[in-house]
Order: C-alpha cells, then sequence, then structure tokens
C-alpha cells in the first residue's frame, strides 16, 4: 500500500508555474552517486551547472573526507596532541551542528566515533584483520568522546587534544546535499531535486505543477510494509540503515552504525529510520542518532522533538513500521 506524505511547506509553493525543461545531471562523489534534476530556467549551459555541482561536492570531500589523507579532518586525526588547526567555515559549520545534535541526544550522535569505526572495517583502510576483541573496543572507546573535544567555535579552532579521530560519515553526505542546494540557488535555480547516495533536498516544482516526489528508501526486505512517498518542497530526506553497509560474524549482522556508549554496533538496529528536516544536515544526524537509540527510546526522543521519522524494524511475525506523530499529520 502506497502511504502520500504532504508536509505543510507545500503551501507555500509558488502559483506561477516554471518554465522551462527539466535537466537532470549525474555524478559520483564520496564512495557513492549523486544526481540533480531542476528546471533550466536560466542562460547556464548544463554543463556550467554540472561544473558548480561538482566544486560544491568536491570542497565537502577535500574537506571532510576521512578517505583522503590530506583532507582537512585527516590532518585533525593525524595531528600530534596539542595541535590547533583553523578550520575553514564549511567544516566548522558541520562540527557545530554535529556538536549540537552530540549534545541534544546524550551521545547517541557522536562526531568522534572513527577509532571505533576504524576497528570495526568501516573506515577508509577496510575490513579488519580479525574481530575485535574487548580489549580493543575499550582502547578505542577511551580515545573517543565528543566531549573531550577542545573547540573554540567563534575563531573556529579546533585542538587536538591526542589521540581522537573525527568521523563525519554520519553527517557528511546530508550537508553535501545543502551544498549543492546552496549553489544552485546562487546561480538562480529555484525548483530542483538534490540527491546524494539516497538523501535528499528538494524545492519548488515541475513544470507540470507537481512536486518533487520521493520515496522512503526500501528494501527487499521491507517491500511487504507500506510505502511512503513525500513531496519535497523545502525540505530534506535521509535515511539510517543496517543494510547498506555489514558483515556477518558468528551467524550475526554487524551493521555500520557504532554505539558510541558500548563502541559495538548497535544491536538489534532498525531495519532503516528515515527523518525530514529543514536541512539534510540535520536530517541526516538526527537518523543516525535515532538508530542509535532504536525503536522504543528513538520513537519517544523524536516524538518529543517533534522530529517526522519513520522507523522500520523486525519482529518476529515480521517487518513492522512505527511513525512519530508529525509525519502521521502529513499523511493524505
Amino acid at each position: 500500500m502506497r502511504q502520500v506524505l504532504i508536509p505543510q511547506q507545500l503551501d507555500d509553493l509558488p502559483s506561477e508555474l516554471p518554465r522551462g525543461n527539466v535537466v537532470t545531471l549525474d555524478g559520483q562523489t564520496m564512495g557513492t552517486t549523486w544526481s540533480v534534476r531542476y528546471v533550466d530556467s536560466s542562460q547556464l549551459s548544463a554543463a556550467e551547472v554540472n561544473q558548480v555541482v561538482t566544486r560544491a561536492l568536491d570542497q565537502v570531500v577535500q574537506q571532510m573526507s576521512t578517505w583522503l589523507p590530506d583532507s582537512d579532518i585527516s590532518r585533525f586525526n593525524q595531528a600530534v596532541p596539542g595541535t590547533a588547526l583553523t578550520l575553514p567555515a564549511e567544516f566548522a559549520s558541520v562540527l557545530s551542528t554535529a556538536l549540537a545534535v552530540a549534545s541534544l541526544t546524550k551521545g547517541c550522535f557522536d562526531p568522534t566515533v572513527g577509532r571505533l569505526v576504524d576497528i570495526w572495517g568501516f573506515g577508509p583502510q577496510g575490513a579488519a584483520p580479525a574481530f575485535p576483541d574487548e580489549a580493543q573496543v575499550q582502547l578505542a572507546l577511551a580515545e573517543s568522546g565528543w566531549q573531550k573535544l577542545h573547540y573554540d567555535a567563534t575563531q573556529h579552532i579546533l585542538v587536538q587534544t591526542g589521540c581522537l579521530t573525527l568521523d563525519f560519515s554520519g553527517i557528511a553526505k546530508g550537508y553535501g546535499v545543502d551544498q549543492v542546494a546552496r549553489a544552485l540557488r546562487q546561480l538562480g535555480v529555484q525548483h530542483y531535486l538534490v540527491e546524494v547516495g539516497g538523501e535528499f533536498y528538494g524545492t519548488g516544482m515541475k513544470p507540470d505543477g507537481q512536486p518533487w516526489w520521493v520515496a522512503l528508501e526500501r528494501t527487499r526486505e521491507t517491500h511487504e510494509v507500506d510505502e511512503y512517498i513525500v513531496a519535497l518542497h523545502g525540505l530534506g530526506l535521509a535515511t539510517s540503515g543496517d543494510y547498506r553497509r555489514y558483515f556477518e560474524h558468528g551467524g550475526r549482522r554487524y551493521a555500520h552504525t557504532i554505539n558510541p556508549a558500548t563502541g559495538w554496533p548497535v544491536e538489534a538496529a532498525p531495519v532503516s529510520v528515515s527523518v525530514l528536516a529543514e536541512s539534510c544536515m540535520e536530517a541526516d544526524a538526527w537518523a543516525t542518532a535515532l538508530t542509535v537509540m532504536g525503536l522504543q527510546r528513538g520513537l519517544d526522543f523524536a516524538s518529543a522533538q517533534g522530529w517526522a521519522a519513520l522507523f522500520t524494524v523486525r519482529t518476529e511475525t515480521g517487518v513492522q513500521q512505527h511513525a512519530t506523530l508529525k509525519l502521521q499529520e502529513m499523511l493524505q
């Protein structure tokens, strides 16, 4: 069954239909793919728009990819204790949001889990040579913790206090989406849909008057449950799922989302958590935090915050979905 979500933001759609053709661009970034659909109402060629989009994404990678040894985040991670780095404005914006979400969620989202990500084989070094033992996990935990960061948000100065490893994999893709959207607006593009690795931001509408419809991500495992589609206008959409990156050991699945409290991959994680927010960066970070919390705690927390979220979970009787009140209010 298909469920249709109509956010309140759709009331602000312009009454006049956009003129022009829908242009589609795509490419690769951050180990995944990106796509942009926009109504071409300017004098810019598709090649020029593609160049602007690529530049915006490349900037995010150059600053925040742990896969690049010379990126800003890698320079911090490799710095000796006591080193102070002045961060680029974009990096500083992501770090400030990451720390705000970490504080709000009491550490369920933590941008300093890089050491844990590495020992579990989800970092740039690839698969771990052996399954981590508890001693390794505890050592990596001791080298983690967002509250250990010394950051001057006013001056954008970050100090490496010793062995902390930043990892923005739970927020950078969403920020990349927002940066592309910002770049399109600066070009004068008013109607567009941006996607990076299954995360979206859309605004405006197509020339036929239809909004940008996007389906909340599903897998083969979840095809038995309802399909949700949402009209994106001034909204970002992000999904965190345990099916994207995982390995199996001893008959158990270990997914890439790490619980910062235990140092282990999240146990009994939801199949997926999808979140709608005014920025894709926030939706990305919130979806990660809610995955760590799990169904009941996460559903209660998201509801208390007024977030629009959909949890898909495995039960003994099959896959089930649970939506927050904010999401339910969008149902048509």
